[in-house]
């Protein structure tokens, strides 16, 4: 392939993927859904003041939970090339881009390994993915000890069942945590199966994080765990003020579990999550509309801001080593 053919592909694949990122902007931001109506018709009967610190603090922390994030995937990346954490920053919101137009954002690891050396871009897929399980360990953890709560305070089952939910619960995470802790030990069990060992230099990545190392990337899952879950609490307060903390809380850690679990595309991923928040929260509030159009707002806060954000570094990513 000619130097010109890839730049010609380069900048092809680059166009594109600001073309649907735009396309989901204006589907989305410009054009208003009726969550989004929602929002700004129970916000008029607040203070204009109090809602523009609210939303002002909730996209302060959008820009924590990534920056949080970034410096995540610097730490893991160092295991393979060493990145300044604005080289990070750049592969983060750039992932964010690309991943609103794939199923379960998947487009996000390819975004932000292609800020990697050619040849450690598919090294790069394996240590993201350990910070995937540090995120989904976190999601799970509280996720399942709020489901248990709800079981016990509001979903009437007999003794044995509620005690099945609880060893099944337990179970889940032991083996979450094994799993964690003992990557190295599972990557040894991969290569010893034929077909699987020729990919050995790929899987072995996931094995060379020690347990402090370990400990570390699930300590920065956790405080993007709680970032996100304040904002939301903020968003709640401000249209709810009279929603009780603990099971506000609660809820949110049954919600993030729920649609943690849901395949989804982003295109669609706003209603996907109305209707499971509309439908959760129903157990501890009446307020379903308020509860609709905060879901919304975050989720499009959280979504939207990052991918314009990404979009300005698309044009500096190499899908050729020689190429711009």
């Amino acid at each position: 392939m000619t130097t010109s053919t890839k730049k010609i592909i380069s900048i092809s694949l680059k166009a594109a993927v600001l073309v649907m990122a735009g396309w989901y902007i204006y589907h989305q931001f410009y054009k208003k859904n009726d969550d989004l109506k929602q929002f700004e018709a129970l916000t008029a009967q607040i203070n204009s003041t109090h809602v523009f610190i609210t939303m002002g603090i909730v996209v302060l922390l959008m820009v924590v939970n990534w920056v949080l994030e970034a410096f995540k995937w610097q730490y893991l990346a160092k295991r393979l090339v060493d990145i300044s954490i604005w080289q990070s920053i750049e592969a983060v919101f750039c992932g964010l881009t690309w991943a609103i137009s794939t199923p379960n954002r998947v487009g996000e690891y390819g975004g932000r390994v292609m800020f990697l050396p050619n040849r450690k871009r598919i090294h790069g897929v394996f240590a993201m993915a350990v910070g995937a399980f540090g995120q989904i360990i976190m999601t799970n953890l509280l996720g399942l000890i709020a489901i248990v709560w709800l079981f016990y305070n509001y979903i009437p089952v007999s003794a044995w069942l509620f005690a099945l939910i609880v060893l099944i619960s337990v179970l889940t995470l032991a083996i979450l945590f094994i799993c964690f802790f003992h990557i190295k030990g599972i990557i040894n069990l991969i290569n010893r199966i034929a077909f699987l060992r020729k990919y050995h230099r790929f899987f072995d990545i996931m094995g060379r994080y020690k347990k402090p190392e370990l400990v570390r990337i699930l300590a920065f899952s956790m405080a993007r765990y709680i970032t996100f879950t304040v904002q939301y609490c903020i968003v709640f307060h401000l249209l709810i003020p009279q929603f009780a903390f603990f099971p506000m809380v609660m809820m949110l850690f049954v919600y993030f579990f729920v649609t943690s679990a849901v395949p989804s595309l982003d295109l669609l991923d706003v209603g996907v999550r109305s209707f499971t928040a509309s439908h959760l929260f129903a157990y501890v509030t009446d307020q379903k509309i308020a509860i609709i159009a905060g879901v919304s707002s975050i989720w499009l806060i959280n979504l939207i801001i990052p991918a314009i954000i990404g979009s300005l570094f698309v044009f500096k990513l190499k899908f050729f080593d020689r190429t711009a």
